[in-house]
Order: structure tokens, then C-alpha cells, then sequence
């Protein structure tokens, strides 16, 4: 009974109808409470519903009952994340790495915990952190921490006064608004970091080579970002989401390169496909990206990187690796009814079928068409 409810959320779940998802993973818990599958489905739902207290509560429980799940190590750290308890998060998806090396995702959300770290730290020399690092105990699979010795949450500093030092009169500041961005193989993704945006007080326009926001704030006062873009991007693919604590907009690349940084200083040696200025005849200046050493012989870094790009490109993959590269180009140019069509009838034809066509697959559940000669059984636990 758990298992077909289970099934049934994630059918909804696929079909991006989350609430239902939640309120059937809800209902397989009743029957089975201690079924960790279905806490960490759940706290996964609440991820898309923005429910981020709940989905650590859920994944928590995953990780009680299953030790060894690094989904649910992931899936905590990233409810934890989104409520910018950075060191807490770091510290779960650590031990979801440890037991799963070769998850990208959590190798992605790592390195953007260590950077929000890093900023937070700088601001709080500053004296102008309003962020809340965090830390929690969270348990090692196979070394428990204990409660006396474990880190308590990290805010900004306090504003009662000390005794025994002196303390520095200064001026109220207001929130301080940033921005950060981070790119994929296809994709640059900028977030701009101001919670609780109405969709009617943004306004953002994205163009070949520019990108403008305007955000009316609470206060009444507006926050301009302007960002003339070093590489030329598909407006028509790009898009933008205004979530509960960030605005998050997506780049679609024209070309599926390195960007080595998000805005045109002028400088043309900046493009990775514009070919390197020979080294015997560079000038003074050119030294910028040459690694320091003391041997006579240089290397000339931003060539090789392009030389490197280039013959990826040129290399012809076969056999299923061909065949693996025309589907992510199909996944990666495709709509989004096309993506919903792959995942549903990829997940839930056990990988036998695979649609791009939503009007077929959105009606009814995919079938399973196991190749001739072959017979398909599920998999019994």
C-alpha cells in the first residue's frame, strides 16, 4: 500500500503537481512511518513548494532512519541552504559527498555554501553581516556528534555592549543587496539576493548582450542592476523566477563555453574562442594570465585552454556515447513540455521508452517496452 502511494506521488511529482506529490507522500508515511524513501520524496516536495523548515524536518528523519542516504543528506542541506544556514548545509552535504563522491549536484551546492561562507565571514569583519551563517550538530554515519560540544548558530555581531571592550558607534546602514552567478555547459545563472519580491515590483529585461533589473524594495527606494555581458546569450531561452528569498535569473549561452567572467570590461582577449596574441611578440601587459615561475619558458594558459576547447569540439563521439550526447542536446534545446516528456516517460518506463511528445505522454502512464528478446521484471527489495 506504502510502496503505491509512494509510486502514485511520484507520478504527480514528475508532472510538476507537487501538492498532490506531498499529500500522497503524507499518506504513505501514515501507512508506513518508517519508510525513509517517502520522508526523503516529501522533503524533496517541499524543496519545490518552498517549504524549506519542513523539508529539514522530513530529510532529518530520512537520515535517522537511513544513515547512509546521501540523498537526504543533500536534500537537508539544501532546506538549509535556503534558509542561509550556510555552515550547517556545508556540513551536511560533506557527509552526502563522503558517501556518494560522484554527485555533481552536491559538489554545485557545496562550492555556492563555501562562497556565501566566504562573503559572510568578509562581512562580518566589516561589521555589516545581516546573514546567518549557521552551524548545527549533525551526525556523522558512523560518529555521532554530541550535543554538549556542538557549534551554535553563527549571526551578525551582536549589538549588546561588552565590558571589557570598547565598543564602535556606528552609522545604521540598510540591507545590503548582492548579487552573485555561477554558469553550467549551457546556462549562466544570476541570482540577486532580495527576499519577499511581488511580481509586480520587477521588472527585468534580458537582451542579446545586457541584462537590466529594477526591484521596488519595502522601503520605497528601487535597486538597479545593470550588466553589460561579456558573451552574446539567446534572450528568446533565457528566463527569470522570483522565489521567496532570491530572484533568480537563467542565460541560455550562444555557444556552450567557458565564461571567465560575467561582464565586458572591453577587452577583446577576454573571449576563450578568440585565439591568444603569440608569446615572443607580447608586450609588457600580456603576463596577466602567464603561471609565475622562474624557469625561462612560459605557457601561454589562455591559449591552451582554447587549443583544449577546440578539440573537444573536433572529437567525434560513438556507440552510446553519441547517442547520449544527441539526447542532452535534445533535453537541452527543448521546451519545457519536451523535457516534462522525456522525464515522465523515461521514469516511468523504467528507461525503455523515451518521449519527447507531450500530448501522448501527458494523457495516461507510460508503459513498459523492454527491447525484442528481452522481458522486463521489476526489481524486488
Amino acid at each position: 500500500m506504502a510502496a503505491e502511494l509512494l509510486g502514485r506521488g511520484n507520478d504527480e511529482f514528475v508532472n510538476e503537481n507537487y501538492q498532490k506529490a506531498l499529500e500522497l507522500y503524507t499518506e504513505a508515511i501514515t501507512v508506513e512511518p518508517k519508510k525513509e524513501e517517502a520522508y526523503c520524496h516529501r522533503a524533496q516536495a517541499y524543496i519545490k513548494l518552498e517549504q524549506f523548515k519542513e523539508a529539514e524536518q522530513d530529510s532529518g528523519k530520512a537520515i535517522e532512519l537511513n544513515p547512509k542516504n546521501s540523498k537526504a543528506y543533500f536534500r537537508k542541506g539544501t532546506a538549509l541552504f535556503h534558509q542561509e544556514k550556510y555552515a550547517a548545509a556545508k556540513e551536511c552535504l560533506e557527509i552526502g559527498l563522503s558517501l556518494n563522491s560522484e554527485d555533481n549536484s552536491i559538489k554545485t551546492l557545496l562550492r555556492k555554501c563555501e562562497a556565501e561562507i566566504d562573503l559572510c565571514r568578509s562581512e562580518q569583519l566589516q561589521g555589516q553581516s545581516q546573514i546567518s551563517i549557521g552551524t548545527s550538530s549533525v551526525s556523522q554515519p558512523t560518529k555521532p556528534a554530541s550535543p554538549s560540544t556542538a557549534p551554535k548558530d553563527v549571526t551578525r555581531p551582536s549589538a549588546v555592549p561588552s565590558s571589557s571592550t570598547p565598543q564602535a558607534v556606528t552609522m545604521p546602514t540598510g540591507p545590503r543587496t548582492r548579487y552573485d552567478w555561477y554558469q553550467t555547459e549551457t546556462m549562466v545563472i544570476i541570482t540577486v539576493m532580495i527576499k519577499k519580491v511581488q511580481q509586480e515590483d520587477c521588472k527585468i529585461d534580458i537582451n542579446e548582450q545586457s541584462v537590466s533589473v529594477c526591484i521596488k524594495l519595502p522601503s520605497g527606494s528601487d535597486y538597479t542592476l545593470e550588466l553589460d555581458l561579456a558573451h552574446k546569450i539567446i534572450p528568446e531561452k533565457s528566463l527569470y523566477k522570483i522565489m521567496s528569498t532570491k530572484v533568480e535569473i537563467k542565460l541560455k549561452k550562444v555557444e556552450g563555453v567557458r565564461w571567465t567572467m560575467l561582464e565586458d570590461d572591453g577587452s577583446s582577449t577576454q573571449n576563450i574562442k578568440q585565439p591568444s596574441l603569440p608569446v615572443d611578440n607580447r608586450c609588457e601587459g600580456d603576463d596577466a594570465n602567464k603561471y609565475p615561475t622562474s624557469s625561462h619558458y612560459t605557457r601561454d594558459w589562455d591559449k591552451l585552454v582554447v587549443d583544449i576547447v577546440n578539440e573537444e569540439k573536433e572529437e567525434k563521439p560513438e556507440g552510446d556515447a553519441a547517442l547520449n550526447n544527441l539526447f542532452q542536446k535534445i533535453y537541452g534545446d527543448g521546451s519545457d513540455e519536451t523535457k516534462k516528456a522525456m522525464m515522465k516517460s523515461f521514469y516511468e518506463s523504467g528507461g525503455t521508452v523515451l518521449s519527447t511528445n507531450w500530448k501522448e505522454v501527458g494523457k495516461d502512464k507510460v508503459e513498459v517496452k523492454p527491447p525484442d528478446g528481452m522481458e522486463y521484471k521489476k526489481w524486488e527489495t
